[in-house]
């Protein structure tokens, strides 16, 4: 697997070469994550967004009128 997004990454790399700006700043970053996949030990994993500060019902907790 580590060699598929290696080729991926490269892939993207090349596409990026004759790309716009805005299409090439999208193919690198895809081409920086697809690294970071090949590297053994990493499965993928998402990191959890933080909390929130306050539950998101808290917010709307009175009568409903202003």
């Amino acid at each position: 697997m580590e060699e598929f997004y290696l080729g991926f990454a490269q892939q993207a790399r090349d596409l990026a070469e004759k790309a716009d700006p805005f299409t090439r700043r999208r193919l690198l970053e895809l081409a920086r994550r697809c690294d970071l996949q090949s590297k053994p030990g990493h499965h993928g994993a998402r990191v959890a967004p933080p909390p929130r500060a306050m539950p998101p019902n808290a917010a709307f907790s009175g009568s409903g009128e202003s």
